[in-house]
């Protein structure tokens, strides 16, 4: 039997009075999903537990089937294990987001804009992190691209536990509150304070420090769960997660992590690795949670659609005929209306080719409230997929 995890990040929603009071999953058109639906185990997971932010690393990390309250250390370092840095263990690794702030004569006055600087090109994004490490880097802080506007920044022997704020959450509000100065990390917003001056007259006017962690550790996915494993993503979080597991991490030509992503190239590279003899593939989409964090709301409702067409619909037409088990579910919801995480379960969706369960007519939040099935630790939700579990 193969595996197909279909993680659709942030598609999960509040209602908007804009669909009526529906959300973009309930109005989506997603034959495909609600088909599943119909014969499949649908139900309501919590992701991420309240001691935890509702990131997609945290998130992420429990769909995967590791506990996060035991694994999670920090966003950052799976990023830089992506990007093969050899983290030190006293090093700490930071996210460095490329952002645009309001253009002031008093840096505490600046309002955050854009937490990824309009979606800037890699390679002009390379261009000022290069000048970044140049001006602002030194024996304590050392800065590496990434791509669009994730960055990263290792700190020899560095904090954790700063509380610093991710930028997608301060979307439009002055930076004042955020920026305050103390013991631990005065050294960090020096360092963005020292970019917004360097940086002025840029679309991408300023770096924001966040996420920060020691370096990550996991048990082999295949050790866990018997399992060859393969993950697909655009974004270096989930490479890295994928790395540290010793999963494939498998690179797909034109995938952004926005709505112009390469559905299809990401559904026939899971086709390709599952062919070639992997067990089960991670297919991580970013697009619903980017565009949730826009507002974007035709955009949300469309992303799920050409997941459901292009990725869906690909897989299940390559795999006719054939055993497999397929998990749909979001990391974490993105509420369009408030344009960051939340905390709450999520929906999701467990269809096996060989077995027809008493489902539900439509894939949404309420249909899966509505079944009564509630996994509360969420990294148990893959031992039930995997058939691991009850």
């Amino acid at each position: 039997m193969k595996y197909i995890i279909i993680l659709c990040d942030g598609m999960s929603d509040l209602p908007c009075d804009e669909l009526g009071g529906k959300t973009p999953m309930s109005v989506a058109n997603k034959p495909n999903m609600d088909r599943l639906a119909r014969v499949s185990v649908v139900g309501l997971a919590r992701t991420v537990p309240d001691s935890l932010p509702p990131g997609s690393d945290v998130a992420n990390l429990s769909v995967l089937g590791y506990e996060p309250e035991k694994y999670y250390t920090g966003r950052s370092p799976f990023e830089a294990a992506s990007m093969n840095i050899d983290m030190k263990p006293s090093d700490v690794a930071v996210r460095c987001n490329l952002v645009t702030l309001s253009d002031e004569a008093d840096f505490r006055d600046a309002t955050m804009l854009s937490y990824c600087a309009d979606d800037i090109h890699t390679p002009d994004a390379a261009k000022i992190i290069a000048r970044i490490e140049d001006e602002l880097g030194s024996d304590c802080f050392k800065f590496y691209p990434g791509f669009s506007y994730r960055h990263c920044l290792i700190w020899k022997g560095g904090k954790t536990g700063l509380n610093l704020t991710p930028p997608h959450d301060i979307i439009g509000k002055k930076i004042f509150d955020y920026v305050k100065h103390d013991s631990n990390n005065g050294g960090l917003l020096t360092l963005i304070e020292k970019s917004y001056k360097l940086l002025r007259g840029e679309k991408a006017n300023c770096i924001w420090l966040w996420g920060e962690g020691k370096k990550a550790a996991l048990p082999a996915f295949k050790k866990e769960f018997g399992l060859n494993a393969a993950m697909i993503s655009a974004v270096d979080l989930l490479k890295g997660i994928g790395k540290i597991a010793e999963m494939e991490t498998i690179d797909v030509e034109g995938a952004t992590g926005y709505i112009d992503t390469n559905f299809i190239g990401k559904a026939n590279a899971a086709v390709k690795t599952l062919k070639n003899g992997n067990d089960l593939v991670y297919i991580h989409v970013e697009a619903p949670d980017e565009c949730g964090h826009r507002g974007e709301i035709a955009n949300k409702v469309k992303s799920i659609e050409l997941i459901d067409e292009l990725i869906l619909g690909t897989i299940l037409k390559e795999f006719e005929g054939e055993h497999i088990r397929i998990l749909i579910t979001p990391d974490h919801p993105t509420p369009l209306s408030l344009m960051t995480h939340t905390h709450e379960p999520v929906p999701f969706m467990i269809y096996d080719s060989a077995e027809e369960k008493t489902g539900v007519e439509r894939f949404d939040e309420n249909s899966a409230a509505d079944t009564g099935v509630f996994i509360e630790k969420g990294y148990e939700l893959m031992r039930k997929v995997v058939g691991k579990g009850s």
